[in-house]
């Protein structure tokens, strides 16, 4: 018989039979088939993970860094109208976005039609247009403050120098009608808001740059040489420039303090006694400063109050201002241009306070000058009287001033000194009132008689002190 031969039945070459045929479970076809695709697919897997990603259309703000900003990207006269449709405030804040905006915007204002547009020059307005043309510049130095951060100090000076160099009413003596401009108030609230926040160096760099650019050292110079009252244009330039420049703008008064020791520092106490009444001395009606009328007469009860408060602003200054200076400043002052009215001096020192009004007087009854001490007793408690000061304050100030007095002669001259002087200043005032008309000298007459109540409440005072202490 022809054997079969099955060509899927021969043995292996190794001897071992199928597997049907030696017991062992013959492969599955579909498993062949579906490992062949489990390779495929992660083949597939792994060539789309090689394969490297299309480019993203979004720029993020980490990229806009390395590239050009939008802003920048625009065409500059784009970009110019778009700052003019900007408020000072608002294009203050955008110039923090960048180094790159700020430098344009620093750009920006420094063109010509940007500052005949927002630059005002006109400051001769009606007090209703004050407020809102000092918010104007307030606003305008916070955007030369932010502008210009990364600047150095002299540089940004220079610049602001640059931009308001033009401007008449910034420059001392450039305006006709200075007593009713706000060219200097303007100036004052800009400096001011730049600058705030500055250390003692660089507010130093800036007196020294508005000196040089001013020339107000040498000027300053000019007034404090020359007669009293001589160049009265120039003093009052001064004043205004000082006080509503550097002094005015501050609300705390250790800036303004920082700003008057500036001032006054460089110049001998003779002339700082000179500068203080520029800066801080009465006025008359037409504006200027009443140099000869607070020797002539009595002045105002309110005239002497911003020459006090200086005063009391240097004395709370115990590092550069000593008590002393303080003390030689006032006798300066009061001798200055002649001898001041005694009821003048009177109430500055009590403006001053009792520490001031109390160590003037012991420096006199030291030195053993007890006219001086009696005649300013007396008008002080004239002042009290007049200006409804307790008149308990006037009784306790000779008691104190009795203390440096040891022996008991000493004590009873004192006393007898206030009492004849009391005698003497009522018979000088009721011979004003007899030379005088009555009808039309009425003020003599009041004072007069303010003497006198003075007088009796004084008394009455010291009498009940006296007996309350038995």
């Amino acid at each position: 018989m022809e054997e079969l031969s099955y060509t899927g039945l021969r043995p292996s070459r190794t001897g071992v039979g199928h597997p049907w045929v030696s017991g062992e479970r013959a492969p599955d076809p579909m498993e062949s088939i579906s490992g062949k695709f489990t390779v495929t697919n992660k083949r597939q897997c792994r060539s789309r993970a090689q394969r490297p990603c299309p480019a993203k259309t979004v720029t993020t703000r980490r990229q806009s860094r390395s590239t050009q900003g939008f802003f920048e990207r625009l065409p500059a006269e784009v970009f110019d109208m778009v700052l003019e449709l900007l408020s000072l405030m608002e294009t203050s804040v955008f110039s923090m976005v960048s180094k790159a905006i700020s430098s344009y915007i620093v750009n920006y204002i420094s063109t010509h039609t940007w500052r005949n547009r927002m630059i005002l020059r006109k400051f001769h307005y009606s007090s209703s247009k004050e407020e809102c043309i000092l918010d104007h510049y307030k606003s305008l130095g916070l955007l030369f403050k932010r502008c210009t951060l990364l600047l150095p100090t002299k540089d940004r000076l220079k610049f602001i120098c640059s931009s308001f160099s033009q401007v008449p009413c910034f420059m001392m003596e450039g305006c006709t009608a200075s007593s009713k401009c706000l060219g200097f108030a303007s100036y004052g609230v800009f400096l001011q808001t730049l600058i705030a926040g500055w250390d003692e160096l660089e507010c130093h760099r800036v007196f020294n740059f508005l000196c040089n650019f001013t020339n107000l050292p040498r000027k300053m110079e000019t007034t404090v040489t020359g007669k009293p009252g001589a160049l009265q244009r120039l003093e009052l330039q001064i004043r205004l420039f000082c006080r509503n420049v550097l002094l005015d703008p501050w609300q705390n008064g250790r800036d303004t303090l920082f700003w008057l020791t500036c001032i006054l520092k460089p110049w001998p106490m003779v002339n700082q006694a000179r500068l203080l009444f520029i800066l801080y001395g009465p006025l008359q009606p037409n504006g200027k400063i009443a140099w000869h009328e607070v020797g002539d007469g009595v002045l105002a009860q309110g005239a002497l109050w911003d020459l006090a408060k200086a005063l009391l602003l240097l004395h709370a200054d115990s590092k550069d201002w000593t008590a002393d200076t303080i003390l030689s400043i006032i006798e300066e002052l009061t001798v200055m241009p002649q001898a001041w009215h005694t009821e003048n001096m009177a109430r500055l020192l009590i403006l001053c306070g009792n520490s001031i009004c109390y160590s003037f007087l012991a420096s006199k009854a030291i030195n053993g000058r007890l006219f001086e001490i009696a005649r300013l007793i007396a008008f002080l408690i004239l002042v009290c009287e007049k200006d409804g000061y307790c008149m308990n304050w006037s009784v306790k100030m000779m008691q104190h001033l009795s203390k440096f007095f040891s022996t008991a002669p000493d004590k009873w001259s004192f006393i007898q000194s206030v009492e004849n002087m009391f005698s003497e200043v009522t018979m000088e005032m009721y011979e004003v009132v007899l030379a005088a008309n009555h009808n039309e000298d009425l003020d003599s007459f009041q004072n007069l008689c303010s003497l006198l109540n003075a007088s009796a409440h004084f008394h009455t005072e010291m009498i009940y002190t006296f007996l309350k202490d038995l």
